[in-house]
């Protein structure tokens, strides 16, 4: 699944929200404004055709008894009918026959096309409407059918309304604006509402950094307790862990990759907590037996972290930093790309930083004696793609864990997680790891 990348900053985040709810309104404003346009034509088409159509009723009693009578000719009384709006009138027989046809002064194009459109004869109580657009005019044309008083066919009254150029102009301007008025509204909506979002999203923001600094908090304090049973080890988390993100960029690994790689790294030793005293801190060679109880602290730091859903993470590290590439290290005896990434990374710096470092029971190695012997374990212990990319970037991790102090170390890991877990876009004042 595709995550989505979040701002790293309060203004990112506002930027954000504004390009995408300006997005998202143009789009439903422009969506809403074609509705409304389509809605509004409909209703108003329809409404121009119901007045044609309430109009051509007004002939149908004098036409009617046209084609009772059946008479060709002049019939005043229809004729008188006609109105600058409604223009033509014609009277069919129930055998389409004309009877009367009469019409007002017109442009003789539009007198023709609309004697010559053919169109059907609907059958009582049914009509027929149409629309005839001409010589940048509009023509509407409606058929109803006659019955007499015992239901049966007495012929046709046809009527034609004229809507000139004018009135189609205006009837799109009222629908224009109907649209118009869809769309704004959409827009003014989305603009009252950024103020409201912006200030509930930053909220959520707020409140995910300060959940993300309490997790950041209780991965410092599990740290604090290793170190509480191991001297060296609170420093030494900070140097693998900087070690581990340094080498994985060379590598080019992804940012999930890497935030996991930070977690397991720095508490990577955690299942030490559960080491007895007399084998954890003690000064020579462990036993055969005691070393089998030393292996099992990959499995209590797994069990330790177990259940916390932010540390998840963080297990391949802990369970499987002692892999080695050929198979023969612990605790599940996995070799090669079985081996999760972060733990193949981790395994590299963890040694390197054991060989550079001074221990109670040795001196720390010069750098070239470190990678010479890393180097005959590419392939045993090490992946041998990532022990080459590690030789390029190794003297300068050598030189930085001969310089720095743990403050500095500090800031380093610190630098890291702001990048990493997106700290810079907590509240002032969060996020204080040292």
């Amino acid at each position: 699944m595709k995550t989505i990348e979040l701002p790293e900053t309060p203004g990112q985040l506002r930027r954000m929200l504004a390009r995408r709810l300006g997005i998202g309104a143009l789009l439903v404003g422009g969506l809403a404004g074609g509705l409304a346009y389509w809605v509004e034509s409909y209703r108003v088409e329809q409404r121009t055709v119901d007045r044609a159509v309430a109009g051509v009723r007004h002939f149908e009693s004098p036409a009617m008894k046209v084609a009772v009578s059946g008479e060709k000719g002049d019939h005043p009384a229809i004729s008188q009918l006609l109105t600058d709006e409604f223009v033509g009138v014609r009277v069919f027989s129930p055998s389409t026959e004309i009877l009367f046809d009469a019409w007002r002064p017109l442009p003789e194009p539009l007198k023709e096309v609309a004697q010559q459109q053919l169109h059907p004869w609907p059958i009582p109580p049914g009509s027929h409407s149409e629309r005839i657009a001409v010589a940048g005019e509009e023509l509407i044309r409606v058929v109803l059918p006659m019955t007499s008083d015992d239901g049966r066919l007495a012929g046709y009254v046809e009527g034609v309304s004229r809507l000139p150029g004018s009135a189609l102009q205006e009837r799109e301007l009222q629908i224009r604006g109907a649209a118009l008025t869809a769309a704004i509204s959409v827009l003014a909506a989305a603009l009252l509402l950024y103020p409201l979002m912006s200030g509930l999203l930053g909220r959520t923001v707020a409140l995910s950094s300060r959940l993300l600094d309490a997790n950041l908090s209780l991965l410092r304090s599990l740290g604090n307790a290793i170190a509480k049973r191991d001297a060296d080890t609170d420093a030494h988390n900070y140097r693998v862990t900087c070690y581990a993100v340094a080498l994985a960029e060379a590598l080019g690994v992804g940012r999930e990759t890497i935030a996991e790689l930070v977690l397991g790294a720095f508490l990577h030793d955690v299942g030490k907590i559960g080491i007895p005293d007399q084998i954890l801190l003690k000064p020579g060679r462990l036993t055969s037996e005691e070393f089998q109880v030393m292996q099992t602290h990959t499995l209590l730091g797994v069990e330790i972290v177990t259940g916390n859903p932010w540390l998840a993470g963080a297990e391949k590290t802990i369970r499987h930093h002692h892999e080695r590439f050929d198979g023969q290290g612990y605790p599940d005896g996995l070799s090669g790309d079985a081996i999760p990434l972060a733990a193949r990374i981790f395994a590299l710096v963890d040694v390197f930083d054991a060989l550079t470092s001074v221990r109670p029971y040795k001196p720390a190695l010069p750098l070239e004696e470190t990678l010479s012997i890393m180097e005959g374990e590419a392939g045993r212990h090490f992946d041998p793609t990532i022990c080459a990319v590690f030789q390029r970037i190794a003297p300068v991790l050598y030189e930085q864990g001969r310089s720095r102090d743990h403050a500095q170390w500090n800031l380093k890991l610190k630098a890291s997680l702001e990048q990493y877990f997106k700290l810079k876009a907590a509240p002032e004042g969060a996020a204080k790891f040292a």
